[in-house]
């Protein structure tokens, strides 16, 4: 039993970073290769990583352009930001048919034509830029959007098949922290190349998704699924039978991530246009940075977040509470304060520092509800909402905007502690949640 002890444990850690296969043929040479190992496992994240990045950059690079965009092609700012809300709309709509090919087939299999789909039109979108044609911009945006469907959720799925325990949760808040550095540099990157032209956001694009799938495609290992796949009926028979178990908290769950992000991006849309405003008046770069001190904030939380929890339900759900009770009091007190700039940005600072405590634990969860045969359609649907919430967050506001600031402000409040509230009854994670 004694010299049985070494192979075992050495078997269990290769199964965390490598597939099943490679584990049993390595396994006898696991002490001397741990730095490999490590180095290897880095790599891995590294590549999930750049999915929900380039999902990210794809369309916000594009919005310090939108202005140009309108005036080179003659047409109204309303169909200007169709650029980008069709885009949402139509990859919020496809993503639940891509996660149900992804159990089908496999993750590889729906992400590596995704990211050629994606890339592919963005190019296509540029053309039509430069031609000055909007009906190419628009088609090919749409095109994108529902390449954009089989990115991130699948990636997520992924990172669900391949790695148990702490290394889950450290990767899936690795992808919620390259999900928000997206959302951090675009904007800047945006303005910096709109400098050369003001349609090189459109082609700068497609080199980041081309780096993404050759990483996907020569740095990710997806594991062997030994079970055959079921049929259309059995499928949706067992997803049925999921959301009927476990319905109350998973679509909770998806709620508070979408609420979250739509919280999130329409705070961040009012205070784009504080900026503009006097007597402030930033633009361009200047304006991209300062809209990125919150989501900073997002970033390093949703890091260090999925890096702590590992499995740990009781933590997760303290985390979870506690971020949505620190964004509640930042956005009542931002009914006070939304006209200082100075304490606004703090106050949304620590709102978007709640975010990050929230969404790695929602993740983790989410993707550990499920057996592999039907993660990818749960994944997708958790998905589906988070880009509506963020679709809806700037419309919305802009119209409240209009009309109140403090009742928008009050409504804020409102909604995530409501939030709070349904997240501290209805969603309980085990000890050890998975």
């Amino acid at each position: 039993m004694e010299k049985t002890k070494p192979k075992r444990l050495s078997i269990s850690f290769e199964s965390l970073i490598e597939p099943r296969e490679a584990s049993d043929q390595r396994s006898a040479k696991t002490a001397d290769n741990k730095p490999q190992k490590s180095r290897a496992l880095w790599l891995e994240f590294a590549a999930l990583a750049t999915v929900p990045l380039v999902l990210v950059l794809g369309n916000s690079m594009l919005v310090p352009v939108l202005p140009q965009l309108a005036d080179k092609l003659g047409i109204s700012k309303f169909q200007s930001s169709l650029v980008i809300t069709l885009f949402s709309l139509t990859a919020g709509l496809v993503i639940p048919i891509s996660g149900y090919l992804s159990d089908r087939f496999t993750r590889k299999a729906v992400l590596i034509p995704s990211l050629i789909v994606y890339g592919a039109a963005g190019i296509l979108a540029g053309f039509g830029a430069v031609w000055g044609s909007y009906t190419i911009v628009i088609v090919s945006r749409a095109i994108q959007g529902i390449g954009a469907a089989g990115t991130s959720s699948v990636a997520m799925a992924l990172v669900g098949d391949k790695y148990k325990g702490g290394t889950e949760s450290q990767a899936l808040g690795l992808i919620e922290a390259a999900n928000g550095t997206g959302k951090v540099v675009s904007p800047i990157f945006g303005s910096l190349l709109a400098l050369i032209v003001w349609f090189a956001p459109f082609f700068a694009f497609p080199v980041f998704c081309l780096l993404s799938l050759l990483a996907v495609i020569w740095m990710i290992d997806e594991p062997a699924d030994q079970s055959p796949p079921l049929k259309l009926k059995a499928y949706v028979s067992a997803i049925g039978g999921i959301l009927k178990e476990k319905g109350r908290w998973l679509l909770t769950s998806f709620a508070a991530g979408s609420i979250a992000l739509f919280l999130l991006f329409g705070v961040l849309f009012y205070l784009s246009n504080m900026l503009e405003e006097k007597p402030y008046e930033l633009g361009g770069v200047i304006k991209g940075l300062v809209l990125a001190i919150p989501l900073l904030g997002m970033v390093v939380t949703s890091y260090t977040t999925g890096a702590s929890i590992k499995k740990n339900g009781m933590l997760m759900r303290w985390l979870m509470n506690i971020g949505l009770l620190t964004m509640t009091v930042c956005l009542t007190l931002a009914i006070f304060f939304n006209t200082n700039l100075y304490v606004f940005i703090g106050l949304l600072t620590l709102s978007s520092i709640g975010s990050g405590l929230v969404l790695p634990c929602l993740n983790t969860l989410i993707t550990g509800a499920v057996e592999r045969a039907q993660r990818g359609m749960i994944t997708s649907l958790y998905n589906s909402l988070r880009f509506f919430g963020v679709a809806a967050g700037p419309p919305v506001f802009g119209w409240i905007m209009d009309r109140s600031l403090t009742w928008m402000f009050a409504s804020c409040a409102a909604l995530s502690l409501a939030m709070l509230a349904l997240v501290f009854f209805l969603i309980r994670p085990p000890k050890e949640a998975g």
